[in-house]
C-alpha cells in the first residue's frame, strides 16, 4: 500500500496539474411573449472556488424588475450583485424587441417565437472569485405553451432544452451568440472538414475535425433550410482550409420581415433575414460573409473595420469559388464589380464599412493576394495572412503591413497606396 500511494504521489507531483477550482453557474430564460421579454435567472453555487461578486451592464431602459439574493446596488447602467456566500439566485426582466438603426428588429418576440442574442440576455460582467476560477455553467430555457423548440450554439445536455455552456477563453461562462426559441423548423447537419473527424453523437461534435451546423426559422417561414445546409457542406471544408480550426457547433437562425434585412453574426452563430439570395448577382454571399465572421472572429481597433469586413467580404467570393460554387469567370467578374463599386473611395479609414468603402477593401484584399502568390512563387497567400489575424483579439493596419513583410521577407507594395494614409 505504501509503494502505490508513492507512486500516484510521484504521478501527481511529476505530471505538476492541479484540477481548478470551480463554481456553478446555472442560466435560466423564462420568455413572456405578452410583455415582449425574457425573466432571467441566474444562480450561483459555490464549488471548490468562490465568487465574491458580479458587476454587470445592464442599461435602465432594457433591464428591470431586478431582485435576488445578497446584496444588489445599481448605480446607472452598471448593477452590481454581491451573493450569499453559500450562493443564491438574481433574477431580472430583459425587454427584447429591438430595431437597428431604426430599420428592422436585430431582437424580437412574438406569440410563436423569439429571436435574441444571448450575450443581451447576459450583459457583460465582471467577476471578482478565488484566483484562477473556472465556472461550470448551463444554460435552460421555460418556454411558453405551443413553443416546442430551444436553439443555441451550445452543445446540448439531456435535459430537456438544457445546454452546457464552455467557453475556453473565458474563465466564466457566459451564453453568448444567437438564440431562438418558439415553434420552430429546425435542420441538423454535421459537416466533417478532416478525414474521419465526424462521429455522430446526437449532433454533438466529438472531434476537432467534425462541425455541428443547425439553421433553425419558424415554421411556416419561406427559409431555406436544406439550401443552406447545402452549400455549407461545400464551403464550411474550403474554410477550415482556409483558416484552420472553426467552431464545433455552428447556429443559424432566420426570419423574414419585420426582422433586419441582412445579416449580423456573433460567436459561434449568426442572423441571416430569409429573403437574403444565397448567392447574389455579383457573386458575393451573406451568408458565407457572415459564416467569414463566425469562423475568424476578427474585431478591428478604430478605423480599421474596413480589414474585417473586407475579408469577410473577399472570401464570401472566394470560399464559392473553392467549393465548384462559382466559377473562375464569374469571380474574376464579382471582383472586377468591387473594383466599379469602390472606385470613388479616396480613404478606406473608418470605424464602420460598408458599401463601396467595402468593396473598395475587396479589390485591394485581392491585390495583396496577388501580390503574395506572385513574390512567394505560390506558397504564400491571404489565407496565411487572416490565419495570422485570427492570433490576434483585435486587428488594425499595422497588423496587416506586419504579417505580410513577415510573408515577403519585405514590405507589400499593394499596401503602400494613399488608400491607407
Amino acid at each position: 500500500m505504501r509503494v502505490i500511494v508513492f507512486v500516484l504521489f510521484c504521478l501527481v507531483a511529476v505530471s505538476g496539474v492541479a484540477a481548478p477550482s470551480t463554481y456553478r453557474i446555472d442560466y435560466q430564460v423564462a420568455f413572456e411573449p405578452a410583455q415582449k421579454a425574457a425573466r432571467v435567472s441566474i444562480a450561483y453555487k459555490p464549488g471548490t472556488a468562490r465568487v465574491s461578486s458580479l458587476r454587470f451592464r445592464m442599461s435602465e431602459k432594457r433591464y428591470s424588475a431586478i431582485e435576488g439574493d445578497g446584496k444588489i446596488v445599481r448605480e446607472g447602467d452598471m448593477l452590481t450583485w454581491t451573493p450569499p456566500r453559500a450562493g443564491g439566485r438574481l433574477h431580472y426582466r430583459y425587454a427584447i424587441d429591438h430595431r437597428r438603426g431604426g430599420g428592422g428588429y436585430d431582437a424580437r418576440i412574438t406569440p410563436t417565437f423569439a429571436i435574441v442574442r444571448g450575450d443581451d440576455l447576459v450583459p457583460p460582467v465582471t467577476v471578482r472569485a478565488t484566483r484562477g476560477a473556472l465556472s461550470q455553467a448551463r444554460l435552460r430555457a421555460v418556454l411558453p405553451a405551443g413553443w416546442s423548440g430551444f436553439e443555441t450554439a451550445w452543445h446540448p445536455l439531456p435535459e430537456v432544452t438544457a445546454f452546457a455552456v464552455d467557453n475556453p477563453d473565458r474563465d466564466f461562462d457566459r451564453p453568448t451568440g444567437w438564440v431562438m426559441a418558439g415553434d420552430l423548423g429546425v435542420r441538423r447537419d454535421l459537416i466533417e472538414v478532416e478525414a474521419g473527424g465526424c462521429i455522430d453523437c446526437g449532433h454533438r461534435t466529438c472531434g476537432k475535425g467534425c462541425v455541428a451546423l443547425s439553421v433553425a426559422a419558424p415554421k411556416g417561414d419561406a427559409v431555406r433550410r436544406n439550401d443552406i445546409l447545402g452549400i455549407a457542406h461545400a464551403v464550411v471544408p474550403m474554410m477550415y482550409d482556409a483558416f484552420g480550426p472553426l467552431p464545433q457547433k455552428i447556429l443559424i437562425v432566420s426570419a423574414g420581415d419585420p426582422m433586419w434585412r441582412g445579416g449580423l453574426s456573433g460567436p459561434r452563430s449568426l442572423f441571416l433575414h430569409s429573403d437574403r439570395p444565397l448567392i447574389s448577382e455579383n457573386g458575393s454571399s451573406t451568408l458565407i460573409h457572415e459564416m467569414v465572421h463566425v469562423a475568424t472572429r476578427l474585431r478591428a481597433v478604430s478605423g480599421d473595420d474596413w480589414i474585417v469586413e473586407g475579408i469577410a467580404e473577399y472570401y464570401s467570393m472566394v470560399l464559392l469559388n473553392r467549393a465548384g460554387l462559382l466559377s473562375d469567370a464569374r469571380l474574376a467578374r464579382g471582383i472586377a464589380w468591387m473594383r466599379r463599386h469602390g472606385k470613388g473611395v479616396k480613404r478606406l479609414h473608418t470605424d464602420r464599412s460598408s458599401g463601396p468603402r467595402t468593396a473598395r477593401a475587396v479589390a485591394l484584399l485581392a491585390d495583396l493576394d496577388g501580390e503574395l502568390r506572385a513574390r512567394t512563387r505560390g506558397k504564400r497567400s491571404l489565407d496565411d495572412v487572416v490565419t495570422a489575424l485570427r492570433e490576434r483579439r483585435e486587428v488594425s493596419l499595422l497588423d496587416l503591413r506586419g504579417i505580410s513583410t513577415a510573408l515577403l521577407a519585405a514590405p507589400a507594395k499593394t499596401l503602400t497606396t494613399p488608400l491607407l494614409d
